[in-house]
């Protein structure tokens, strides 16, 4: 991506493209003397322009810089997600083999950029990394979920003296969390060019204090350094765009900046008759700044935002822009089928697509601050956010990992909770609250507009910890008895919410719990000791209006931390969703709840071959009034609804179909129609978009179904689907949703499980269409054709 306007120097480039990755650890020398002190070399430029100059390689081995050990690859990069299951890895990590992986990628710089201000910055690398540019060691950073970044202006070549190599070491041997986050450079990288007259990255911040629908208040902070010798005579512009682009506001103001020095620069403006953002209308503005000398524009920044106001209180939940909204939120983790880590872009966006369907608001980012595309995609589709700091640190690197995320991130209006600490061993004692009351400290300096919480699973009356923070977050409440209800009654003035709640384990399709399988019933017979149902969860906090809201654990599957059972199991099975976003039957319970939408649902499926007249546990969810439950055109009785519960029926298996009829008063709102399927016959494809970006990162999610000759998916299925793509496109992942599949999401095939498997097509980086293509051993094939532009 490549921004700039009126004239502006700034330019900022994705830098994603062709990187070599090596499999393993490489020795670097450490250099002791001249400008390369910890770099590869004491030797000038070697002479030799093969490919060995990629790494500086005259102290490495032949063996070691040979091209056959290395790939060439595309970021974003996971290499756990290439590697086998290994039993004896650590469950936390998938059962996947983790260690330490290097990355080199060749550049060239303009000789027209030299005295230009140039900086690479990594958005996310898992874990330890160590970054050297032309041979200089640049900076090391050990945290891998925060953005860091580096001015390598000094150590560039421009022009004809060469090429720049860049090469990143990256330890993830000792892995960040208990769950799988991937191993590599896993997030973008960019590489900005700027005047050295500038604003600062992340150098904005855009508040409203004052909102309503007549007028708003917009305050801008905007840092600008200036880089050169000389003060310089600075003038700032701001421009506030709507959401159509059209000047809404603008202000502009003058300053001197001393040289090598930096200035804040506090700016006012009113926006008449704003369009406010919400979950249900998100709307953003773009602040446009331009930074003058002399009359000529040498940098401008663009801050996207929206116009809204927040308010958490003590007994009636949340307010937005002054109305009441209950928070329905889930926990998420990062990871997707077929990528691993290393989501493009537009997964993030359509994981937060699937959670919208289902009438979710609210997305905790568990336990770490997310990728920045994934607070793009909430502020876009409206989904507020609970983002939080990975671990309870004030040390000068947990200090600095808490305010990269905050500057970076507190201009998103979905942001509306900022997360201290999740479930830490120090919760409850008085060391920890000193070190979550220097993290809330420092994070009301930084951003006084959104409150602070922890995510707490104890210590909530001792050592003064919830004092520390403005809400006391409750992760399963509701399994302990019910402890945030009655800590509520005993510290009245305490805001609370449900910051991780239930943790449901059942597997997509199944209804059995199958401990050598490892796999849990979806009626949810068997749960870890903590569980609860979502029942218990959602009627509590309909009795409750104080408890806010909840953030169910959790939105989708995700790999590692397998629970109740260990291997053969390789992921989790709290999600809603399995880990390609395909529903469970508890997914249409928190639709009933959750959306306006008229639903019934009705489980299992009805193909009991060999079971006819047993009796099987019927359930149903719905939000009508009344059910009405048919076997095949036969009534078994209505039912009186509780959406907050479910419905059930004990019906012998007959062959046929069975219904349920969902009315209000005497209207018929809604039905779901089950049947007995035959064997399997064909393959059925569901491209979630046909039409897609011609810029080699776009994707197509494509949903492979194994149906019999009526069309109706067999809830058993589990043919091996072999998928190809054809014209301008690839392959780039497989997945089906089991959490004991050892299969590898970077196959070109994959078994169907319960009948369902998906694949992930990206496009080339040219217009066209590829075609993807689906075949199984004794079934009717099938192709879907994206067209790319």
């Amino acid at each position: 991506m490549s921004t700039s306007g009126n004239g502006a120097a700034r330019e900022t480039l994705l830098f994603d493209e062709q990187w070599h990755f090596h499999r393993g650890d490489i020795h670097i020398p450490y250099a002791v003397k001249a400008g390369r002190t910890g770099g590869f070399t004491d030797c000038e430029k070697p002479e030799r322009g093969d490919w060995l100059e990629i790494a500086y390689s005259d102290e490495f081995s032949e063996e070691e810089m040979d091209p056959k050990r290395w790939t060439l690859v595309d970021l974003p990069h996971d290499w756990a997600i290439e590697q086998s299951y290994v039993k004896h890895y650590p469950k936390g990590r998938a059962h996947l083999p983790i260690g330490v992986g290097c990355y080199r990628k060749l550049f060239a710089m303009p000789a027209e950029d030299e005295g230009k201000r140039i900086t690479l910055r990594f958005d996310g690398v898992m874990r330890n990394s160590t970054v050297w540019v032309n041979g200089h060691l640049i900076g090391t950073h050990a945290a891998g979920h925060t953005g860091f970044m580096y001015d390598i202006t000094d150590v560039l070549r421009y022009g004809d003296e060469g090429r720049n190599v860049v090469f990143v070491r990256v330890d993830a041997s000792e892995y960040e969390g208990w769950w799988y986050d991937g191993c590599g450079i896993y997030r973008h990288v960019w590489l900005t060019k700027t005047d050295p007259l500038r604003v600062k990255e992340w150098g904005t911040y855009v508040t409203t204090p004052v909102v309503s629908s007549d007028r708003a208040e917009v305050r801008i902070e905007t840092e600008v350094a200036n880089g050169y010798r000389e003060a310089a005579e600075v003038r700032l512009k701001t421009a506030i765009l709507d959401p159509e682009g059209i000047e809404a506001a603008q202000v502009e103001s003058a300053e001197t900046i001393d040289g090598d020095g930096e200035r804040t620069f506090a700016q006012r403006v009113v926006v008449e008759s704003p369009r406010l953002w919400h979950p249900d209308r998100p709307h953003l503005y773009r602040a446009v700044t331009t930074v003058e000398r002399d009359g000529a524009a040498v940098d401008t920044y663009e801050t996207t935002f929206g116009i809204r106001s927040i308010e958490f209180t003590k007994n009636d939940g949340f307010f937005i822009n002054g109305e009441p909204l209950v928070i329905q939120g889930v926990c998420v983790h990062q990871d997707f089928a077929g990528v691993g880590a290393a989501l493009p872009d537009r997964i993030q966006a359509y994981k937060i697509e699937l959670l919208k369907e289902m009438g979710v608001n609210a997305y905790r980012c568990a336990h770490h601050p997310p990728t920045p595309e994934l607070l793009d995609a909430c502020d876009r589709l409206g989904m507020l956010v609970m983002d939080e700091n990975r671990k309870l640190d004030s040390s000068p690197a947990g200090l600095a990992n808490l305010e990269s995320m905050i500057r970076r991130d507190r201009n998103h209006p979905s942001v509306i909770l900022w997360s201290m600490e999740n479930e830490e061993v120090l919760e409850g004692t008085k060391t920890g609250a000193r070190i979550l009351d220097t993290l809330a400290r420092r994070t009301r300096k930084l951003d006084p507009t959104r409150p602070v919480v922890a995510s707490m699973n104890h210590g909530y009356h001792t050592g003064g910890y919830a004092d520390a923070v403005d809400i006391v977050g409750y992760n399963y409440g509701t399994y302990d008895n019910d402890r945030d209800i009655r800590d509520k009654r005993a510290y009245p003035d305490r805001i609370v919410i449900g910051s991780e709640s239930a943790s449901y384990t059942v597997t997509r399709g199944i209804y059995a719990d199958d401990e050598a399988k490892a796999y849990c019933s979806e009626y949810g017979t068997k749960l870890a000791p903590w569980c609860v149902s979502p029942e218990h969860v959602l009627r509590s906090l309909a009795e409750h209006r104080f408890l806010t809201g909840t953030f169910i654990w959790t939105g989708f599957d995700y790999k590692g931390e397998p629970t109740p059972y260990n291997w053969p199991a390789i992921g989790s099975h709290f999600g809603i969703m399995d880990s390609c976003g395909f529903p469970k039957h508890n997914y249409y319970y928190f639709k009933a709840n959750w959306t306006n939408e008229p639903v019934v649902h009705l489980f299992p499926h009805w193909s009991w071959h060999g079971k006819a007249g047993e009796p099987i546990d019927v359930w149903a969810y719905s939000n009508c009034e009344t059910v009405e439950l048919f076997l095949n055109g036969r009534s078994l009785g209505t039912q009186q609804v509780d959406k907050l519960g479910h419905l059930e029926w004990k019906v012998p298996y007959e062959p046929g179909t069975i219904e349920a009829r969902g009315a209000n008063g005497d209207v018929q709102a809604a039905v779901h129609t089950v049947r007995t399927t035959g064997a399997p016959a064909r393959i059925v494809l569901d491209a979630d978009r046909t039409t897609i970006d011609a810029d080699g990162r776009d994707v197509s999610m494509i949903r492979a179904s194994i149906v019999d000759e009526r069309g109706d998916v067999v809830p058993t299925a589990d043919n091996e689907i072999h998928f190809a793509v054809e014209g301008a496109g690839k392959l780039i992942g497989v997945g089906n949703g089991d959490p004991s599949s050892h299969e590898s999401d970077k196959a070109p095939y994959r078994r169907a499980f319960n009948g369902h498997a998906l694949a992930i097509a990206q496009s080339a980086k040219a217009p066209g269409e590829f075609v993807l293509k689906a075949t199984g051993i004794g079934l009717a094939s099938a192709e879907v054709r994206v067209n790319v532009r």
